[in-house]
């Protein structure tokens, strides 16, 4: 869609997107009292959770990263998105249509991710007609029906049929008036000789969707008999301004509430596995798209996990039993360290994965599977052992040598010690040989988890003054008529200040307006973190608890330049200026005056 938006329609659909419906389909948010709610931060990698929202401002802020803002800045933040692009996604989520002002086209391309996230919704429903067609379709409906899955099962996750044919779906979405350009751009499309064609033929077809459940994408398995696609076995889209293959897990979609709720996630290695998993009650189980597994991934399931310290939940990766799925388990275990969760490794004796298992055993050998699932660590440690002769001296050294450095890795130390012991029941060796060589390789504690911000010291009475007269101003200004008689030098802390001045000129605009009047990143992450942070008061925010707070401010500011003027008095000779030492003195007395009176307020009851 071509023009501007209007800016009541943005107004309207940020007013009507509660930030944290739109924040919970990506973190995982739990109460933390006084009306806010909090999780890990999705924009830095967090051990303890350190982001927080506030519904009834519609922001939020990371204590860590300093990010901040509203829906609508989260959501461009988190997706990578342009405003217009945002707005759209926003409004389609509640279902409201937006008006354009003007002409003008996108910067880059003049496509929207809601056209791109349409086409592929269109081929979604396209493929899954096919499939159910007389002719060809029947290898892709067998495929499934070989591997357990009915018609119920298909529809439940999408699949469907890409005909063998050279622009099959290009014609059905072109007379739904999609452009070439959105479907080449959606991956749906590429050039031929004779003009556009379909990028996928004769392939049975997966549709990908991101966590929020557009589908963004597809996954594609060559059928037998094709004579046309002479591509890989499995093709997925390229990447592509809506799927980034690095930042999906296939079922994630279907998983995500499973996954928060049981705080267990289960990785497996393909679609069909996935369908299994799922099928047979494993309903937390998700895969990577055509990618190895990596720190994108991570970052999204430690959201949804919770993933901290004092919630720990399960991450359980399941592996071939062959040389791949132990190096595959070697991988995992370095990235075991990027989580708090537990990590298991759960492998069939025989080999087979959750599908095959399912198709061979029943769902009840796939839970089965999950319910034996062993520690990650013990699984690794064990795959590099089994690779040396331990009935040998030299073997077992060898063996020693290799497995020490994977117990120095393992994150929480006093798991070492257990680890040691093992090891050495599993070499024939006495515990303190394997002690030994684990202290002589083990690295030293990793740094915390830095702040990327200098803060204001926290402990300060002043500065935790300041900061509180701040958050009212900005939470609850109309509780705050007084502000204007604020002294000029009444915060010490050069970001508060900044922030004052911000506020006094603009007075009179919403929090929305304050953010976009500058450009200054700092500044606008300190007003979203004052914007969300609770009031330091157990009791209702009250008048009186705010004429406490703000007249002990001005006592405190009052008092600064109360000091000043006597300084200068003690440098004026009063026999020589009688004038202006006069006047000083007047403007002295005057001061003490209204110090008093602000003592006497700040010393109110605060209730």
């Amino acid at each position: 869609m071509s023009g501007r938006i209007r800016d009541e329609d943005v107004t309207y659909v940020r007013e009507h997107s509660p930030i944290d419906d739109v924040v919970g389909d990506f973190v995982q948010l739990k109460n933390a009292g006084g009306g806010q709610k909090k999780g890990l931060c999705p924009f830095h990698d967090e051990k303890s959770p350190s982001f927080h929202v506030t519904p009834s401002k519609g922001y939020f802020h990371c204590f860590g990263c300093q990010q901040g803002g509203d829906v609508i800045a989260f959501l461009m933040k988190l997706e990578h998105l342009t405003f217009s692009e945002t707005v759209e996604r926003l409004a389609e989520r509640i279902g409201y249509t937006l008006r354009y002002d003007g002409a003008g086209s996108s910067p880059t391309t003049g496509v929207s991710r809601s056209r791109l996230v349409a086409a592929n919704t269109a081929a979604m429903e396209f493929y899954r007609v096919a499939l159910l067609l007389p002719g060809p379709a029947h290898i892709g409906r067998d495929f499934l029906a070989g591997r357990g899955f009915d018609k119920a099962s298909a529809d439940h996750f999408g699949v469907g049929y890409a005909p063998d044919e050279w622009d099959a779906l290009y014609k059905v979405l072109r007379g739904k008036g999609f452009s070439d350009l959105e479907l080449s751009l959606a991956g749906l499309s590429k050039e031929g000789t004779r003009g556009p064609i379909d990028r996928f033929r004769n392939r049975l077809m997966w549709p990908i969707r991101d966590i929020s459940g557009d589908v963004v994408g597809f996954g594609a398995r060559k059928l037998a008999g094709d004579d046309v696609d002479q591509g890989p076995k499995y093709l997925n889209t390229a990447e592509t301004q809506i799927y980034k293959k690095s930042q999906i897990l296939y079922g994630l979609d279907l998983a995500k509430k499973e996954i928060a709720k049981k705080r267990q996630v289960v990785i497996v290695e393909g679609y069909t596995d996935v369908m299994a998993a799922h099928l047979a009650g494993i309903t937390t189980a998700v895969a990577t798209c055509g990618t190895a597994f990596g720190d994108d991934h991570i970052r999204i399931i430690r959201r949804l996990l919770m993933d901290d310290d004092a919630f720990r939940g399960e991450v359980i990766f399941t592996f071939d039993g062959d040389a791949a799925g132990q190096k595959a388990a070697l991988r995992a275990f370095d990235d075991d360290q990027k989580f708090v969760a537990q990590t298991f490794v759960a492998v069939e004796p025989n080999g087979m994965d959750p599908c095959e298992l399912r198709q061979a055993s029943g769902d009840q050998s796939v839970r089965d599977l999950i319910a034996r699932r062993v520690p990650l660590f013990e699984f690794a440690m064990k795959s590099v052992i089994n690779q040396y002769d331990v009935r040998t001296a030299e073997g077992r050294v060898s063996a020693l040598n290799q497995v020490t450095p994977l117990i120095g890795k393992i994150r929480d130390a006093s798991l070492r010690p257990e680890y040691a012991r093992l090891v050495a029941g599993w070499l024939g060796m006495e515990v303190d040989t394997v002690s030994a060589a684990i202290r002589a390789i083990s690295s030293p504690a990793r740094a915390s988890d830095s702040v990327l911000r200098p803060r204001a010291n926290a402990t300060d009475p002043i500065l935790m003054l300041e900061r509180e007269v701040l958050k009212i101003r900005l939470q609850v200004p109309e509780m705050l008529s007084a502000w204007k008689d604020l002294e000029a030098e009444a915060f010490t802390y050069a970001p508060y200040s900044a922030v004052r001045q911000l506020i006094d000129s603009k007075p009179d605009v919403n929090i929305n307006q304050l953010l976009a009047a500058t450009d200054d990143e700092a500044l606008k992450s300190l007003i979203t973190e004052l914007t969300v942070e609770p009031v330091r008061t157990d009791r209702e925010i009250s008048d009186r608890y705010i004429t406490s707070i703000f007249a002990k401010l001005r006592e405190l500011a009052l008092g600064r330049s109360i000091a000043e003027i006597k300084s200068t008095l003690q440098r004026i000779n009063p026999l020589e200026e009688e004038a202006r030492y006069g006047e000083v003195f007047g403007h002295l007395v005057a001061m003490e005056a209204l110090r008093r009176v602000q003592k006497d307020l700040a010393l109110g009851d605060v209730g």
